[in-house]
Order: C-alpha cells, then sequence, then structure tokens
C-alpha cells in the first residue's frame, strides 16, 4: 500500500516529540504538508530541523503556541486558517494518588487534553465539510478504557476524547470527512521515558529494568509485553489520514499492543 498524501495540509498538536513527532514524521513521508506545533519557538524550531533532515524536500511549518488556552487555539487558527488532516494529539499526563489531585490540576488537564481538541476541531471541521474531504484523529489511550487507578483524572480525559470523536463522526456523517480515535498504550514517547528514568535513578536500577516491571507490574494484560514505539503508533495514525481509509470513521483505532481485554 503507498499512501500519497501531496497537496494535503496536516496539523500535528503538540508534534515536538514522541508520538506527536513521529506522527509528523510520517505524514511528511507520505508528502503532507506539515504544521508542527509546541509551546515554545526552540522547540518547534529543533522538531521542524529534524523532519528537513530526514526528508530534505518535505514543506515544514511550524507554530508556537500554548493550545491549553483559547487563545493559544486561537494563533494557531489565525497563522493556519484551514487544514486538510488535523490531529488532535497534544496532551500532558502524570501519576498521582486521587485524593490529591486539586481542582486546578483538574481543570488543567480537562483544558489541555480536551478543550484544544474541541476547539481545533469545532474549527477546521467546517472548512473541510465545505471541502467535503478531511481527516480528523484524536489521540486517545487505552487508559480511556481501562482507568488507571494512579491518573484517574488523565483517563477521564482519554475517556471524553473517545466520546467526542465518536460524536463528531455522526456529525460529520454522509461527508468524505472521517473521524476516528487512535488508542496507544504504554509508549517510548519522551514524557514516559523521563518518568521512568526518574524512577530508575531513584532506585539505582536501569532504565531498561524499570520499563519491564512497569508493563509487568502496572499492565500485566499486555500481549507484546514492552512499550510501543512512537513510530508504531504513528504507522495507525497515518494509514487513519489516509485516502486509503476512507471507510473507517467513528472507530477507536487501538495501538495498545492487547492491553484491553476485549473482543471490540
Amino acid at each position: 500500500m503507498k499512501i500519497d498524501l501531496s497537496g494535503k495540509r496536516a496539523i500535528i498538536t503538540g508534534s515536538t516529540a514522541g508520538i506527536g513527532y513521529a506522527i509528523a514524521e510520517g505524514l511528511a513521508h507520505a508528502g503532507a504538508d506539515i504544521v508542527i506545533t509546541g509551546r515554545t519557538q526552540q522547540r518547534v524550531d529543533d522538531a521542524i530541523e529534524a523532519v528537513k533532515k530526514r526528508y530534505p524536500q518535505a514543506r515544514v511549518t511550524g507554530v508556537a503556541a500554548d493550545l491549553g488556552t483559547a487563545e493559544g487555539c486561537q494563533t494557531l487558527i489565525d497563522q493556519q486558517p484551514d487544514t486538510d488532516i488535523l490531529i488532535n494529539n497534544v496532551g500532558i499526563f502524570g501519576p498521582q494518588d486521587f485524593f490529591d489531585v486539586d481542582d486546578a490540576t483538574w481543570q488543567q488537564f480537562f483544558d489541555v487534553n480536551i478543550m484544544s481538541a474541541v476547539r481545533l476541531s469545532r474549527h477546521y471541521a467546517k472548512g473541510m465539510r465545505e471541502r467535503d474531504w478531511g481527516r480528523i484523529q484524536f489521540v486517545s489511550s487505552e487508559s480511556g478504557i481501562n482507568i488507571p487507578s494512579e491518573m484517574v483524572h488523565y483517563g477521564m480525559t482519554k475517556s471524553a476524547l473517545l466520546s467526542i470523536s465518536r460524536g463528531l463522526a455522526k456529525v460529520l456523517s454522509g461527508s468524505q470527512v472521517t473521524v476516528n480515535a487512535i488508542l496507544p498504550g504504554p509508549t517510548r514517547s519522551e514524557g514516559v521515558l523521563n518518568m521512568l528514568s526518574d524512577i530508575a535513578q531513584q532506585e539505582g536500577t536501569s532504565q531498561q529494568d524499570v520499563e519491564a516491571r512497569f508493563v509487568r507490574e502496572n499492565r500485566p494484560s499486555s500481549i507484546i509485553q514492552r512499550l510501543a514505539t512512537p513510530e508504531e503508533v504513528a504507522h495507525m495514525s497515518v494509514y487513519a489520514a489516509s485516502p486509503q481509509a476512507s471507510a473507517t470513521t467513528g472507530a477507536a483505532l487501538r495501538v495498545e499492543g492487547g492491553i484491553v481485554d476485549t473482543l471490540t
């Protein structure tokens, strides 16, 4: 299967590292013009340079904005009024005891993980529907189904994205605009690796041992029995953004290594 996205513009939120960056690279490889977003100009510039180094012919631009705010979303919209592909990837996570999560933290997770996707999808979906072609993706998580006790506030946001994704697909019924959710499991993203590295340093053990123990103790139902790579998740996203995926919409596409023990 040859995926050709030449002539399509793709905005990938939270794409200076991790899964978002891997998706940006994958879409650039498929020929799309990509827009990288991050909170600082330096991070955005570094990501653009890295993509161009690997794919010299790639057409890459970037926008620095805090998409966890309405003002940040508007900054992106002002600089990039239209897009063919929107990947709602930006998000924050972090383990914390339920009884220690204060109102401000709940609100922060809601604003960054949910409202960024709502605001951007609300804007860009209109243009996609008018042009009768588009792809919207919400990067959710297996934690949206298998809520982790150590991150209830995070799991809540990822469940919400599943609802929004399915509902928006119905809103756009009958058009050539597809809407899907991508459900990664534990992935070797920058944030996860930093968290595991901190644990390894605290315990005086290797990061490899911490990774293996994390899967064994926190995700024992994993079939692959390891962390996925950002590129493995990106492959699913690039396919869902392709013309070949035209009949895939309203779906929750799992790339979680079989952690969720259901048949559907």
